[in-house]
């Protein structure tokens, strides 16, 4: 059984998560320069059963794509070419960074640790995986 890969795809960082090989827990991984996400990429999916990467997808709250669609939708052209016979499933991001912020203060992170935007791309990554789990039934 593979793992899902979850992204967080941001203009300089891109927070990653994934799950176990069961597919019951979404943990984060890391966080990558967004120039280097193909080279990560290759390397983690060359070593690591991945049966499919969830990538979030930003959305206005009326459910239209949001601004930063210029970028991400790029990115997910190249993702689909780089990667052609890997699935790539899109996610509603709506709220995760604020939810990752929140998670980090209820997890009693001091606010310095808070100010580490690289951990909030993680977490959300995490929430996205967590996401896509959840609506598809997996946990």
């Amino acid at each position: 059984m593979g793992r899902v890969l979850s992204i967080d795809y941001g203009r300089k960082r891109v927070g990653i998560a994934v799950t176990d090989p069961l597919k019951i827990i979404a943990s984060g991984l890391k966080t990558v320069h967004t120039k280097d996400i193909f080279e990560f990429l290759s390397m983690y999916l060359n070593n690591e059963d991945v049966e499919c990467i969830v990538v979030g997808y930003p959305l206005q709250m009326n459910g239209k794509p949001s601004e930063s669609i210029e970028y991400i939708n790029p990115f997910i052209k190249k993702l689909k070419k780089t990667f052609p016979n890997m699935p790539i499933e899109l996610v509603d991001e709506r709220f995760t960074s604020k939810i990752a912020f929140q998670t980090m203060i209820d997890g009693g992170l001091k606010k310095k640790k808070r100010q580490n935007k690289a951990l909030i791309d993680t977490i959300s990554a995490t929430i996205i995986l967590q996401s896509y789990l959840e609506q598809n039934n997996k946990i």
